[in-house]
């Protein structure tokens, strides 16, 4: 990934900050994205700060923190104009946002569904139109949507996330077919339970719903995963890294889960 330019969202915590941190190593050109200015500066200094200490000192040149609220297209547009303005182009782009709130059907208005749809889909239409012109152009592009299991098994609460990621999966597939010829490509990741500020807002949630507590909670997620623990952030990252490298030039179109054997069908 020497000298790719890669933009991740939401990337100062979580698995957007895991995958940053593994691309800024594997020698990339990293903009990070995220809402909060401030933990994402915090996050761009620690990541450089650990490279630095393993010996690679030009990573400070590499890594950039670039404010946005992916919800506001405006702010979209700035992120890749700043990008293509420090490095030149665009290689790489990982979609990654927070889902949408848990809720059920009877309990969502409009504008809950509004919401959803432009963080959750719009964002990726927003910043994949942006960066296309760049990777055709180069003839060669990597676009990697995070989504979630509940793109192959629906969570019982997640209505928003189970029904507007089967959008973004279902933009994914076509785009893969059609910009196949300009060595682009496009797949999903779907993660199980990996143990997230996502996962943890989700046990808050639920354990208020059905009166149980916030450990009892988090359990409940883990009983689901046969291997019997959550994921962790950088398990994610190798996955991502991978797809986003040379070596996953024949993958597209996919939907990869990455999950401890948590979705129970066979295909």
């Amino acid at each position: 990934m020497k000298d790719k330019v890669a933009i991740v969202c939401g990337s100062s915590r979580g698995m957007g900050r895991a995958i940053a941190r593994k691309f800024a190593e594997s020698g990339a050109k990293v903009v990070m994205v995220a809402r909060n200015e401030e933990n994402l500066l915090q996050s761009m200094r620690e990541i450089t700060s650990e490279i630095v200490q393993n010996g690679d000192k030009n990573v400070m040149n590499r890594v950039m923190a670039v404010p946005g609220d992916v919800t506001r297209k405006e702010d979209i547009e700035r992120v890749v104009r700043e990008t293509v303005e420090e490095f030149g182009t665009v290689h790489i782009l990982v979609n990654n946002t927070g889902g949408p709130p848990a809720g059920y059907f009877e309990e969502l208005t409009d504008e809950d569904w509004y919401r959803a749809v432009d963080l959750t889909l719009m964002s990726v239409v927003r910043f994949t139109r942006l960066v296309a012109p760049y990777m055709k152009k180069q003839n060669w592009g990597r676009i990697i949507n995070m989504t979630s299991m509940s793109v192959k098994q629906p969570i019982d609460n997640l209505l928003l996330s189970n029904s507007i990621r089967l959008a973004v999966v279902g933009l994914a597939k076509t785009l893969a077919l059609q910009w196949a010829k300009y060595g682009i490509t496009v797949n999903n990741v779907a993660p199980g339970p990996i143990y997230t500020e996502r996962i943890k807002e989700l046990s808050w949630a639920r354990a208020k719903k059905e009166g149980i507590t916030y450990e009892e909670a988090l359990n409940l997620w883990v009983k689901e995963v046969p291997m019997g623990r959550m994921g962790q952030t950088k398990e994610v990252a190798e996955l991502v890294t991978f797809l986003a490298s040379e070596h996953a030039g024949y993958i597209t179109g996919t939907t990869i889960q990455i999950d401890g054997g948590a979705i129970k069908y066979v295909l």
